[in-house]
């Protein structure tokens, strides 16, 4: 199935590579088992009763999520097979790499819904993807990085011109690494890409055989436990809006019902993972297979919070589609609203208590 979506995919972006400095993508597809007992939490539903929901307005039996390689508090808390379950529909997971990876596979069908960066879904549009946003999630950028080695001669972002850098192109670090080479007073052009995912870089990086790495946890997190790592500067100052739920767009259109319900879900477990930390620790840390310590750095510096697809969100997303076109990453201008449902449509997927800010 992997050789499938790949070959698909690639297709579809070929096209694009052309172009100066657009990316290759290598996906990473897992399907992951939904069986056996969640950890219990406060999260459990206290909404409708299963009586009051829908069923016959729900056209799909299973509900395909992606998740990264970062991992997912939705997944591993089982929420969402808790309150669907009686509904009869079955949750299903995969896992990637990162945004592109996931966006690749939503393309062909394999997944219904995923979390990803402002920048996946604009490179997964230029290329044709029948994508929709479905709701905004907060982002703070203190868990990405521009790093380096620790005994790196390179001090600056202004330091890191003629050096090869890298990063997941088409990931969000493709637009960081822009925006601080812009602040920086540097061109694109002035340093040489070389596109990985984090999960293939990390080790070259922690060898020392990278000199320049655009990154984010937990990768970033553990070379920084291992003392390997030296940031010279994180994303946190960066005018960027945050990540979102994108969804296929016929599927959405297809299933309000079923995407107000798992909207709800995640924003409760987003609210009480903001406020139980060491509590979400334990549960994100055996998945992952990273020690505790680890996990906490991780955990600390995540967004948390969903936000209502708005006007406002739609003009800044529309902003970096624009970047990357002035910046000649995109063939031609791509309009965001392309990529948008109607007001009427959120507002049947938007459950009332998702902030509209």
């Amino acid at each position: 199935m992997v050789a499938k979506v790949k070959t698909q995919y690639f297709k579809i972006f070929y096209r694009f590579t052309l172009l100066p400095g657009l990316f290759t993508l290598a996906t990473s597809l897992t399907l992951v088992s939904c069986t056996g007992e969640s950890p219990k939490t406060e999260t459990q539903s206290s909404a409708r009763n299963v009586s009051d929901i829908k069923t016959s307005a729900i056209k799909t039996k299973v509900l395909h999520m992606g998740y990264q390689q970062a991992g997912d508090l939705v997944r591993v808390t089982k929420v969402l097979e808790k309150r669907l379950e009686p509904l009869g529909i079955k949750v299903e997971w995969a896992q990637f790499a990162q945004g592109p990876q996931l966006m690749e596979a939503m393309n062909v069908g394999k997944i219904d819904l995923g979390l990803v960066g402002e920048t996946p879904p604009i490179f997964a549009q230029a290329a044709g993807a029948q994508i929709a946003y479905v709701v905004g999630r907060r982002g703070n950028g203190r868990k990405s990085a521009i790093a380096v080695p620790p005994n790196s001669p390179i001090k600056s972002v202004k330091d890191i011109k003629g050096q090869k850098v890298v990063f997941q192109k088409a990931s969000a670090s493709h637009y960081f690494i822009i925006r601080a080479l812009e602040d920086a007073g540097l061109k694109y052009s002035d340093i040489q890409v070389l596109s990985l995912p984090n999960v293939e870089a990390s080790a070259a990086f922690l060898q020392g055989k990278i000199p320049v790495w655009v990154t984010g946890d937990p990768h970033l997190a553990i070379a920084e436990k291992a003392g390997k790592v030296r940031v010279i500067k994180n994303a946190q100052e960066l005018d960027s809006p945050g990540g979102y739920y994108i969804g296929g767009k016929q599927f959405i259109i297809d299933n309000p019902e079923l995407l107000r319900i798992v909207i709800e879900e995640m924003d409760k477990i987003e609210r009480w993972a903001e406020i139980h930390p060491k509590e979400t620790t334990k549960l994100i840390a055996p998945e992952q297979k990273l020690p505790t310590d680890v996990m906490d750095l991780v955990i600390s510096r995540r967004g948390y919070g969903l936000r209502a697809i708005s006007p406002n969100l739609i003009k800044e997303q529309q902003r970096i589609a624009d970047y990357f076109y002035k910046n000649g990453l995109l063939p031609k201008p791509l309009n965001i609203q392309e990529a948008m449902l109607t007001r009427e449509q959120y507002a049947a997927i938007t459950p009332a208590t998702i902030s509209q800010k």
